[in-house]
């Protein structure tokens, strides 16, 4: 029969992610006391087995086996788009992952203030880089965004074989901005953009 320890792992490796009170509660009993699983569980964190991490205000249990960091990365993520009262750059970041990946494609995503491309993704042949915005506080601060991203974007230039958008926020200043950019623009270079509402829809115009 199993120990302790070995049921620990056997139901993490099935459920990643348990509090020290979810663990009690499956493996022994509900509502009984949660230390003796809390000390496993720390044990366990320095062989390297475990990873410990705090999300949605609990510590929770992460086989270092099961890609653990991404993991975690991915859940506080999406405790940030469910707090987020706007649409920060990581929040619209967040629907564009979770929307390309639903449609096959592969997503690396540049989160917070990370250097480099902030959305590469790539399906089969086919690699599209996605430049992103937050919505800003003020009408003139967008205009700043609008004018930024484009200028980041036409730097990103470097594979005629790749599409190349713009993300922002779905909101009537961004739209109106995206209809005065001249179609000729659009055309020469080919960029399209992606409005990002609260709810998570995308809708994509060239």
């Amino acid at each position: 029969m199993a120990n302790m320890k070995e049921r620990i792992i056997e139901l993490l490796r099935k459920n990643s992610g348990l509090s020290d009170r979810e663990i009690t509660d499956t493996l022994i009993t509900k509502g009984a006391a949660q230390q003796p699983i809390n000390t496993i569980c720390r044990d366990l964190e320095s062989q390297g087995i475990v990873l410990r991490s705090k999300v949605d205000s609990r510590i929770r249990n992460y086989l270092t086996s099961n890609n653990a960091k991404a993991i975690i990365e991915t859940q506080k993520r999406k405790e940030i788009v469910e707090n987020d009262k706007s649409l920060s750059e990581d929040t619209v970041k967040m629907h564009l992952k979770k929307w390309l990946t639903i449609n096959g494609w592969k997503v690396q995503v540049a989160w917070g203030h990370a250097q480099g491309i902030d959305i590469c993704a790539t399906r089969g042949n086919k690699r599209w880089v996605i430049e992103v915005k937050g919505e800003g506080t003020r009408p003139a601060m967008r205009v700043n965004y609008f004018l930024a991203i484009l200028g980041e974007t036409l730097q990103r230039m470097d594979d005629p074989g790749s599409d190349y958008s713009i993300a922002l926020p779905d909101l009537q200043q961004f739209r109106n901005l995206w209809v005065r950019f001249p179609q000729l623009a659009k055309q020469r270079t080919g960029i399209s953009i992606l409005f990002v509402d609260h709810n998570g829809k995308i809708t994509h115009k060239k």
